[in-house]
């Protein structure tokens, strides 16, 4: 046997007599139905090839001295604007004032409607500790002293009139922005904890008055990556004929997107549990708030952003569709055979 004959024989693909190759209706209609099925899983498996997946590694926060940007949106729908003022406290006990603070406040008529704004420039009360933030007290403590050094002036009456006439109007207040605090545990809390305690006293007759009735629009710390659910965003919490202190414990994640062109977007994750206080007596000196009390997490998640190898693409790629032209063939060979038997006629014997 010679050397030609011995490589035709490796052929894989031998050729048919032209006398065994007929063009049938049925194989035509096995054919088109083939060319359809395999175009759609062609552009299935492009798909697949061209969407990223996630993956997620863990590993110890080695990050230090760094800031923590908290993005704040909330409406209170029942405190007018004059009020509202927002503290925030690290595990030190000491207030954090930033320069990048960027704190705005927006009044909102009974309809929701925006009827003017005004920006905070001065968050916190540097007098305050962190135990006397805890439940309101050191603050109403702290002022009741002043109070009995001064009598109200003519601007503190007419401030008190202009609540007053606020309230009655059913104004509300939005408070967004985003507060810079050290990277360490803290809280910062919304109230009316700013107002001298005889003034509060005068504007809403007790702390049992004091409807902190508010919906969360939004609530970060850190931008946002494809994917990211923020537990708390969208969130309200209304009360009616009540008042108390609410208190959010937010567990906060270090976390690091890395995208496929290898950009890096640090930002964090966040877990929440929560927990409602009412004040129960109308004499009851601590005053309502809405408290988010955060720690942060030791470890960090880093999720990267990768795509499948063009070498496992291919092999997909011609799985699917030698499967498919497989057995279309086989489909084509018994429609012919089917088609055969029910048109040939019968012998006699």
């Amino acid at each position: 046997m010679g050397m030609k004959q011995v490589l035709k024989n490796l052929d894989a693909f031998p050729r048919a007599e032209d006398h065994l190759l007929q063009k049938t209706q049925s194989g035509a209609l096995v054919s088109v139905i083939g060319l359809i099925i395999m175009a759609t899983l062609f552009l299935h498996e492009m798909g697949y090839y061209l969407t990223t997946y996630t993956v997620h590694e863990m590993s110890v926060d080695l990050k230090r001295g760094e800031t923590l940007p908290i993005h704040i949106n909330m409406t209170f729908p029942s405190l007018p604007c004059d009020v509202l003022s927002v503290d925030a406290i690290d595990m030190s006990g000491k207030h954090e004032v930033d320069l990048d603070t960027n704190i705005w406040k927006l009044r909102l008529n009974s309809y929701g409607q925006i009827i003017g704004t005004e920006y905070i420039s001065d968050l916190v009360e540097k007098e305050h500790t962190a135990h006397n933030h805890g439940d309101g007290k050191g603050h109403h403590e702290h002022s009741e002293e002043k109070a009995h050094l001064q009598s109200f002036d003519e601007a503190t009456e007419n401030t008190i009139k202009k609540v007053k006439e606020a309230l009655k109007n059913g104004e509300g207040c939005r408070v967004y922005g985003v507060l810079d605090v050290q990277r360490v545990a803290g809280n910062f809390h919304i109230s009316v904890h700013g107002l001298n305690i005889y003034v509060a006293q005068m504007i809403f007759d007790g702390a049992k008055n004091v409807n902190v009735s508010h919906v969360i629009h939004d609530l970060s710390f850190g931008p946002k990556y494809p994917g990211i659910h923020n537990p708390l965003d969208e969130t309200s919490r209304i009360v009616h004929d009540a008042s108390g202190t609410f208190k959010y414990y937010i567990k906060i994640v270090p976390t690091e997107y890395r995208y496929i062109s290898k950009e890096v977007l640090p930002t964090n994750q966040f877990s929440v549990t929560e927990y409602f206080s009412p004040i129960t007596s109308q004499f009851d000196r601590t005053w309502p708030a809405v408290y988010f009390l955060y720690d942060l997490s030791p470890i960090t998640v880093t999720i990267k952003e990768e795509r499948r190898s063009f070498i496992h693409f291919i092999t997909r790629l011609c799985a699917v569709l030698g499967g498919t032209f497989a057995v279309t063939g086989m489909l084509d060979r018994w429609m012919f055979r089917l088609v055969e038997a029910a048109t040939k006629p019968k012998t006699k014997k």
